[in-house]
């Protein structure tokens, strides 16, 4: 989904946990899914329910789920996701809807039934008047909702109910989805990702202290540790967002710092032509491109002299590249 900042033209209400839906989001629109990436196809689904919810005057909301489904049933499997809950916030405050129904993912609701889950839970408890969803959606207990189901169902409830195609990038056959963002991000294929994204893939985090090596090597970083991130180890042209909303250009490098202590992995930033205290702030850092992989350098010296050949590459990059952004 191609960020736009819509935020000036219409409120957006967030509406998280067990929190009522406000009076505001009542007879809403909703186009549900785990959203994931928040990638050109769900941007499909933005498109869709926004033409439906204007054309009948309703409001147009996204639907989603904390903490993943999938970490739900699977907590011992960590799972690298592309979003986080407050990146998400940002996406979709930026999409032209008019807000986010953040609905938690317990036990109760992942018992629910098909039936259950559309009457009493999507209509009554959440008070929707209708839904989209993509071509593959599944819900209710043991997945037993299909899409089919689902639109019996709202025609029951007397909800609307659209099912939307999967959306490609042209000249692929195959649908755009996370799972492909996430392979692409593990194998340093970073203008993919963004491809697939329709803007550029970023982390958000706060900076902390670390053995501060970067200055005796003429290269400070502001460090952020990620967790669970299955990116690729190796140097990248990246953006960051400060927290008085400029935007610096920079390189970074992601991995275990193997010419020194081969720890664990951290994200490691070089602001360009900055002078300043970062530590406690929290940072937005998009991807650009992918400069290289990580590497063992037999010396300082070596590693200093393959740092200025990264941060020129960089610059040419981000000097390049139009992908969109959201620090815009």
């Amino acid at each position: 989904m191609v960020p736009g900042d819509e935020t000036a033209a219409r409120p957006f209400t967030l509406c998280r946990g067990d929190e009522p839906v406000p009076a505001a989001l009542r007879g809403a629109v909703a186009a549900i899914g785990n959203f994931d990436g928040v990638h050109r196809g769900h941007g499909a689904l933005v498109a869709a329910v926004l033409a439906e919810a204007r054309a009948s005057g309703r409001p147009a909301v996204a639907l989603t789920f904390e903490p993943h489904p999938r970490a739900f049933f699977r907590p011992e499997a960590p799972m690298f996701r592309l979003t986080g809950p407050e990146a998400k916030e940002i996406l979709f405050a930026r999409s032209g809807l008019d807000g986010l129904i953040v609905r938690r993912f317990d036990a109760a609701l992942a018992g629910t039934g098909a039936r259950a889950f559309v009457m009493d839970w999507l209509r009554d408890d959440l008070g929707l008047s209708g839904v989209v969803v993509g071509h593959d959606f599944h819900f209710g207990r043991a997945r037993e909702g299909t899409p089919a189901l689902l639109e019996a169902l709202c025609r029951e409830a007397g909800l609307t109910c659209r099912l939307v195609d999967p959306v490609a990038l042209p000249g692929e056959g195959e649908a755009i989805s996370s799972s492909k963002i996430r392979a692409a991000l593990a194998a340093g294929e970073v203008a993919r990702a963004n491809a697939l994204l329709g803007y550029r893939w970023f982390v958000m985090g706060s900076v902390r202290h670390g053995d501060k090596r970067g200055r005796t090597l003429g290269y400070p970083t502001a460090n952020i540790a990620l967790t669970d991130c299955d990116l690729a180890h190796g140097i990248y042209a990246v953006r960051i967002g400060l927290p008085d909303r400029t935007v610096r250009d920079g390189v970074a490098s992601y991995g275990r710092r193997p010419t020194f202590d081969h720890g664990a992995p951290l994200l490691e930033v070089n602001l360009f032509d900055f002078a300043g205290d970062l530590y406690g702030q929290d940072l937005v850092v998009e991807f650009v491109a992918h400069i290289r992989g990580e590497e063992k350098f037999d010396s300082a010296e070596a590693l200093i002299a393959r740092m200025d050949v990264d941060s020129v590459e960089a610059r040419r990059w981000l000097a390049s590249d139009t992908t969109p952004s959201v620090l815009a």
